[in-house]
Formats: C-alpha cells, sequence, structure tokens
C-alpha cells in the first residue's frame, strides 16, 4: 500500500511588526536565520517532500536534463575578438561544465595562452564563479576574481601571465571588477558594505608597494551604488554613482592614476546620465531637460558641466536611445521604437546616417563586444524566436556581413520552419495595449486546448525581449505555447512603459499580466486548464500578486527566488539592497508608499481560497533576494490555501540569486520545473 506523502509544517511564532500605528503579525518571521538549525532542518524538509512529489518524475527529469543537454555544443567556443595586440577566445572542452580563457598574440594562428581554466580553479567546490577579468595595458597582468558561495562577493587577485605566478595578495568583498590604470602597477576596485552588500567604497592598489590600499571615493548615500571603469579610449578612469533615477560621473586621466578624481556633473536628483570619451569630447546620453527617453549630447574634456552639453541627438517621444558605440569612423546607435531593436549607423563626417535592416517583429539585435576604435567593423548579435544566436560583423566601408557564428542546435529534430513566432496586442483594462511575442509548432491548432507558458519580468525598466532558446525547445516540441508579456515595468515601449510600471504604479504591472493571460485565454491560445505563469525575482513578486488576484486563471505557475515579502523587506535597511530600491517601489517610511505596498505584496495578501499548483525556488545563499522570503511565503500558503493542489518548494542549499554553477548543472533546475508543468499537463514522455 503506498505511504501518504504530507507536507512539512512550520511552526508559528507570531512577530508582531508595527510601523504607521499597522500591525501585522508575522508567524513565520523566525525563518530569517540561515544559521539557525532548526531553519536548515525545515528547509530539507521542504526539499525531501518536493523529491518525494516528484519522484515517480525523477527519470524523465534526467531524460529532460539528457535532451536539453544534447542540443548544446560541449566542445564549442567563442567568436574571437581583437584587444591591444591579443585575440581573446572563451572555449568549452567536451564533458566540462566551466569556460576557458585564453588568447593569441597578434594572429589567431599563434599559440594559444591559457589565462584561466576553470574546470581546475572549481575543482573540488560545491559553487564557482570568476567574476571580471582585466588586462593591464602591457599584457603582462591579469586582475581577476571569485566567488565560490553565490553572495556576488568576490575575492580579487592579480595573475602573472608571464610567468604563471598568481600573487599572494587577496582583496575580499569586491564586486568582482578591477579597472588598470596605463602605468601597469595601479588598479582601481569596489568593495561592498559587509551588510548590506552595497557597493559603496572605490579604493586604489598599488602592485608590491606595501602599503594599504587607498580610499578614492565613498558612496554615503544609501540610496546609490557605486563602480569604476576606463573609458574605451583609454584616457579616463571614471568612477560613477547612480541610483534608479539619478547618477554622477568623476574621473581621472589614466596616466596620473593619482591624480584627483574630478567631478564630471554633481547629482541633480532625477537627472540621469552616461559617458563616453571620443578624441578631446565626451558624450553623454541623458535624460536632461525632460528628455524622457533620453538624447544624446557631447562636451569637451576640460568643461563637462551640464550648462556646456550640446546636443548632438534629440529627445525623441516615440524613440528610446539606449546606448551608443564610438569609432573612428562612424557613431553606432542603439535605439528602440515600437518595441523593436534598431541598430543605426552614422558617419562623423555626416554623409551616412541609416538602420541596420530587420524584418520580424520578434527579435533581439544588440551591439556585441567592440572594444577596438580603429575598427572597420561592428560585431552586433541577433537571434529570434524561431532563429538561434548569431554573430555578425558589419563592414562600415563595403556595406556587408559576415556571420561570424550561427549557434548550433545539435541533433537533427530541430527546424526553425517547424514553428512560428508572432506579436499580438492585449487590450489592458485602462485601454493600454500591451505586447505580447509568441513561438509555438507550425502545426497547433488554436482551440483552447494548448498549454500555455507566460513568462513577464515587468521591474526596473529591464526589457526582456523575444529570444532563442534551444532549452525551450523541449516545451515547444510537446505541444507547449511559449509567451512573453511586454508589460509595463520594463522599457519595451519607452522610459514611459517603466515610469508606469513602477511606485504608486506598480499595479498595472500585475494588471497587465493578467490582461494579457485573458487576451490569450480569450483568443483560444489555451484555457484556464492549460494556462501557466513563469517569473523570478521581481517577477516572482508578479507571480505572487498575480495568484492573489486572480488564482482561478492558472493551472500551474512557477515562482524562482521570487521577492514576495515587500514590505518587510524594504523596512529592513540592513538587508542587501534595500536602500537603492526606495526609488523603485517607494520607502515604506513614508505612510503613503507603505499602504500602497501592503496592498500587492504577495506574502502580506495570501488568503484562504484555492490557489494554482505551484513550484517555487530559491538559494540559500541568494544575496539579492533572501532565501526567507519565499520560505515564509510557502509556510503560510501551506496553512491557509484551501485547495489540494501541489505547493512544491525546492532551496539549493549552495547557491544563490543565479542558481547553481557550472554550464549544465542549472540544466537539472529547468528539468525539474520543466517536469512538474509537464507532469500537470499529463505529459510524461
Amino acid at each position: 500500500m503506498k505511504k501518504d506523502i504530507y507536507p512539512p509544517v512550520a511552526k508559528k511564532i507570531p512577530e508582531k511588526l508595527i510601523a504607521h500605528n499597522d500591525v501585522r503579525i508575522d508567524n513565520y518571521f523566525w525563518l530569517n536565520d540561515r544559521e539557525d538549525e532548526e531553519v536548515i532542518s525545515y528547509l530539507n524538509a521542504e526539499n525531501e517532500y518536493t523529491k518525494q512529489k516528484m519522484a515517480h518524475t525523477e527519470q524523465f527529469q534526467k531524460d529532460l536534463f539528457e535532451e536539453m543537454k544534447s542540443r548544446i555544443k560541449e566542445d564549442d567556443e567563442s567568436v574571437p575578438y581583437k584587444l591591444n595586440g591579443y585575440w581573446y577566445i572563451t572555449r568549452y572542452e567536451k564533458g566540462k561544465d566551466y569556460p576557458v580563457y585564453t588568447r593569441k598574440k597578434e594572429s589567431l594562428d599563434a599559440k594559444e595562452e591559457i589565462l584561466f581554466d576553470c574546470n581546475e580553479m572549481a575543482k573540488d567546490l560545491t559553487y564557482f564563479k570568476l567574476g571580471g577579468i582585466s588586462i593591464s595595458e602591457d599584457n603582462k597582468l591579469a586582475a581577476f576574481s571569485v566567488d565560490t558561495v553565490s553572495r556576488r562577493q568576490y575575492t580579487l587577485q592579480v595573475k602573472n601571465l608571464i610567468t604563471g605566478e598568481v600573487y599572494e595578495d587577496k582583496i575580499l568583498n569586491t564586486t568582482g571588477s578591477a579597472t588598470w590604470a596605463n602605468d601597469n602597477t595601479t588598479f582601481f576596485y569596489t568593495r561592498k558594505d559587509e551588510v548590506t552588500l552595497r557597493s559603496d567604497k572605490v579604493y586604489k592598489h598599488k602592485l608590491h608597494a606595501n602599503i594599504e590600499d587607498a580610499e578614492v571615493f565613498h558612496e554615503t548615500d544609501e540610496t546609490y551604488n557605486t563602480f569604476v571603469y576606463k573609458t574605451k579610449s583609454d584616457k579616463f578612469i571614471v568612477i560613477g554613482s547612480s541610483s534608479t533615477l539619478t547618477s554622477e560621473y568623476r574621473f581621472v586621466n589614466a596616466d596620473t592614476p593619482d591624480e584627483e578624481f574630478k567631478i564630471f556633473q554633481e547629482r541633480i536628483r532625477e537627472l540621469d546620465y552616461g559617458i563616453a570619451h571620443y578624441k578631446d569630447s565626451f558624450y553623454v546620453i541623458t535624460n536632461a531637460d525632460g528628455a524622457t527617453n533620453f538624447k544624446l549630447l557631447k562636451t569637451s574634456e576640460t568643461q563637462t558641466g551640464k550648462e556646456f552639453w550640446k546636443e548632438v541627438l534629440p529627445h525623441r517621444k516615440d524613440v528610446l536611445l539606449e546606448d551608443i558605440e564610438i569609432f573612428k569612423d562612424y557613431l553606432v546607435v542603439s535605439e528602440r521604437e515600437n518595441g523593436l531593436n534598431n541598430i543605426r549607423i552614422m558617419s562623423w563626417d555626416g554623409t551616412e546616417d541609416y538602420y541596420l535592416p530587420f524584418n520580424s517583429e520578434t527579435y533581439t539585435a544588440n551591439t556585441g563586444n567592440n572594444p577596438d576604435f580603429d575598427s572597420d567593423f561592428l560585431r552586433y548579435s541577433y537571434n529570434s524566436l524561431t532563429t538561434p544566436s548569431s554573430v555578425i560583423d558589419y563592414n562600415f566601408k563595403t556595406k556587408t556581413e559576415i556571420v561570424r557564428k550561427e549557434q548550433q542546435v545539435l541533433g537533427d529534430t530541430f527546424n526553425k520552419d517547424n514553428y512560428t513566432s508572432k506579436r499580438v496586442w492585449a487590450t489592458a483594462r485602462d485601454g493600454v495595449k500591451i505586447p505580447v511575442s509568441l513561438v509555438y509548432k507550425k502545426d497547433l491548432e488554436m482551440n483552447g486546448e494548448n498549454p500555455l507558458l507566460l513568462y513577464a519580468y515587468g521591474s526596473y525598466g529591464a526589457t526582456i525581449d523575444p529570444y532563442f532558446s534551444t532549452v525551450r525547445l523541449s516545451l515547444l516540441d510537446r505541444g507547449f505555447i511559449y509567451a512573453i508579456a511586454h508589460i509595463r515595468g520594463g522599457e519595451y515601449l519607452g522610459r514611459d512603459w517603466y515610469e508606469n510600471g513602477k511606485l504608486l504604479t506598480k499595479l498595472n504591472t500585475f494588471y497587465d499580466f493578467i490582461d494579457c493571460t485573458k487576451h490569450l485565454i480569450n483568443e483560444k491560445y489555451t484555457s484556464t486548464k492549460h494556462m501557466y505563469a513563469y517569473g523570478g525575482s521581481a517577477g516572482g513578486l508578479l507571480m505572487g500578486a498575480i495568484i492573489n488576484m486572480n488564482p482561478e486563471l492558472y493551472n500551474g505557475v512557477l515562482a524562482a527566488v521570487p521577492f514576495v515579502d515587500v514590505v518587510t523587506t524594504m523596512l529592513d535597511d540592513t538587508i542587501p539592497l534595500t536602500t537603492g530600491e526606495y526609488d523603485e517601489w517607494g520607502n515604506p517610511n513614508d505612510e503613503t508608499y507603505y499602504n500602497y505596498m501592503k496592498s500587492y505584496s504577495p506574502y502580506d495578501n495570501v488568503e484562504a481560497k484555492a490557489y494554482p499548483n505551484m513550484l517555487v525556488t530559491t538559494g540559500l545563499h541568494d544575496s539579492q533576494v533572501q532565501y526567507w522570503e519565499p520560505a515564509k511565503w510557502v509556510a503560510k500558503l501551506r496553512d491557509v490555501k484551501i485547495d489540494s493542489n501541489l505547493l512544491l518548494f525546492q532551496t539549493d542549499m549552495d547557491a544563490g540569486h543565479a542558481g547553481a554553477s557550472g554550464r549544465f548543472e542549472s540544466l537539472k533546475e529547468v528539468a525539474l520545473e520543466y517536469a512538474f508543468l509537464l507532469e500537470l499537463e499529463g505529459i510524461r514522455c
């Protein structure tokens, strides 16, 4: 006789949380101590429950893993790029999880130099991540960083690329990147606050100097993060500070790193700008003077204040200026119009101004790695929901293209002509049209019986463009429709699209997703019996909100590292990232924001009602969304929900926000998610 499997029950220890004379009782507040053995025991019990409930799919999960892995070329390598006399290549070896970083001097036929073999470095570690690699101007030294915990706290070291020696000095708790001055002995790096993990200080390190690293900048405003980089021209070291709405830069000549940094333009609330350097001028992308979608300005090296900025490209109401890439003869501008990526080519002499042609409505095109000022080629990438990714070099002079690499989909089952993609528009409750990108097998009949997985993010102005995925084929080939809802809170339709999905308009994000769901059901792409939703991190907040508002629309939900305890987290300024996010969510110390946040916070709005089948995942060492948020959420859902639907909670006890390290290890997590969805559809092979 089969033994019944019961979920773990988290004990209740009522914690009274008071703000603005409002009292919230949190029965699971005690779960926020990862050092508590009882907490670890509870998480392990949840993992065991998930394992038992999904035990009958174990072989299916293994098959899915092997299927997804079999499409990926194991002995793969990146397209080489040239920088300062060397060609740099990242390659993977068959049967190994981690990349090997290499270079060749002057010619691709030259002898390979192995810079870092991450397979060796990751040996005997449960988690490994190589951070930034920064090469000194004389090509002899590499500053590199390693995270072995998955908290995004990197240890920085220096390797002598001539002798192979890794210097003993270790710099702890950095953001992972370093920026060399032109003297080959000085580099700058950013450290994090030990408690909040906010990057708040920039230091200067002198090799073999036997002196303490000098603090060159301290960002004291808790809503800002700081960073450091070198301009593409190699002339300046730049320190940046940014919050959600405001930025500020200071710079010093890279030849004289011991001089004082000069402020570029002091911060002004809601003045957002970024800088690039070319010849004797700085180019400034900014929202100054009401340029919501940004405009391009320029100014001299010696007069950098806002009053000296001169217009290069004006603001356009319907075109978002996203980025620029500078070459000796051309300016390349990345734009977004009606949700679609555009790449604009402009010659400095004013004789040429045109766009690269793209014909789909469900594609992604981005400029790639272009470190060489003098190049006659623009490197960019292109893919769509049905077309594997390509890396393309476009020749400015001849206006011809060379496809340097086309993503291989191994096996003989994939043919892009077997799939179709389209963009549809759903009408939100306030009359706004919301775009949705779709992909599915061509032979599907739109009869309301197809399983459909709808994905969205919808925060921070992050745009989820339609992209190709070999992994996703495991759903498409089994009859799923995959859809991306380009909801407000991202920047798919420009900066206003973001502004209307944050702070006191955040509910638009959730309403948009729900209204897209209803549209897809009404148009017979699927039905409530076959409708599934997926989101992670801030997209996990989206999942929590929509199932509180309209749980009846979904048969199943995947919530990865979900940000679900919004009010409690945003009231705790010791938690990583909190203070820097006041401009995104609001500061709940202000009663207006407190009440608005509380109205949608998933954890605070769990009710005694039926919820969809759910799989919730997290990482114990997550530094962005703490593991206890989903842990508390699941415990509360278990206690009050009135249905018998599946509620599974999986914690990776070795990983953080990004999940497992290793090239293929993360596919095991996807295999669990897909097995969960396919099992709900009764698809077992």
